[in-house]
């Protein structure tokens, strides 16, 4: 059947069967929760009852479907559009045999049908919600193609996880002090910094400052890291977070993290190792850091 995976498009939850590219399925129930939550049924069935939806359907059962019933194909299209006219999912594929759309029970249950039917369903709900949907269903099999974007996918989220320890041993330092909120902020941001220069090179504002269009579309200095980079990113925020509650100086701190950032990073990329360090650990930034 393929695996279930999870998009989210305008707050809203979808269910995405994969299985392989152009055979995967789309929730058309949960895409209904964008137009009503409560009666999605509802909503896809309205939709089902447009005469240019049927004629889609049934086109598309043509193409793809050797055993679609046509004759039964003839009969809805011919009634489509009557105000007694009424359409379920479940009585489109018994009749005539449709393979596009149907009723799936259970922890991902509900009416799934063909990403190509699906996107006709989501152009129905909202076009602009229809090009939402194509861009995170693309987005999605990208990702469940491309091994490298899944571990980035999971360093990053490392990474943020990290982050979250390495304020919270931060918080305590600054807490027992009696530091203020704004000052509390710019401890945060010096700490950050400094592991954003010992691994990228740079603080997050000059970043900001050499990618402006980039930093325009939200993103920040980790979104652009590589896979290694916030690998030895994450060890570090759980080291100095160790470092940290052991009150070492950060003079000391900051010299046992580019040494272990540079063995880090000479473990995962032996074959490129001076252009690497050339790049990452600039020695003036590094020695300002020290200063």
């Amino acid at each position: 059947m393929g695996k279930t995976k999870k998009i989210t498009v305008e707050n809203t939850e979808i269910s995405v069967i994969l299985q392989h590219g152009t055979d995967d399925f789309i929730c058309l129930t949960d895409m209904a929760r964008f137009r009503d939550s409560d009666r999605t049924n509802y909503v896809i069935q309205n939709w089902m009852r447009a005469r240019t939806t049927i004629e889609f359907l049934g086109v598309w059962e043509i193409l793809h479907n050797p055993n679609f019933k046509s004759t039964e194909f003839d009969a809805f299209r011919n009634n489509a559009g009557l105000n007694t006219f009424t359409l379920t999912p479940k009585e489109w594929s018994e009749k005539t045999n449709a393979i596009g759309i149907y009723s799936k029970a259970g922890r991902y249950g509900g009416t799934y049908a063909h990403k190509d039917i699906a996107f006709n369903f989501g152009m129905w709900l909202s076009p602009a919600f229809q090009l939402y949907v194509v861009k995170e269903y693309q987005r999605l099999v990208e990702e469940e193609s491309n091994p490298l974007s899944l571990q980035w996918s999971a360093r990053r989220f490392l990474s943020k996880a990290n982050y979250t320890i390495h304020t919270d041993a931060i918080k305590e330092r600054l807490t027992h002090f009696g530091y203020s909120r704004a000052k509390q902020i710019l401890v945060y941001a010096q700490e950050a910094d400094m592991l954003n220069i010992i691994v990228f090179g740079c603080t997050a504002k000059e970043w900001e400052q050499s990618n402006p269009e980039l930093a325009k579309k939200g993103m920040n200095i980790r979104d652009t890291a590589s896979i290694a980079q916030l690998l030895v990113l994450s060890n570090l925020e759980v080291i100095n977070s160790d470092l940290i509650r052991k009150n070492i100086s950060r003079h000391e701190r900051i010299k046992a993290l580019v040494e272990m950032a540079k063995a880090q990073m000479e473990t995962l990329d032996k074959n490129d190792i001076e252009h690497r360090f050339r790049k990452q650990f600039p020695e003036n930034n590094v020695g300002n850091l020290l200063e």
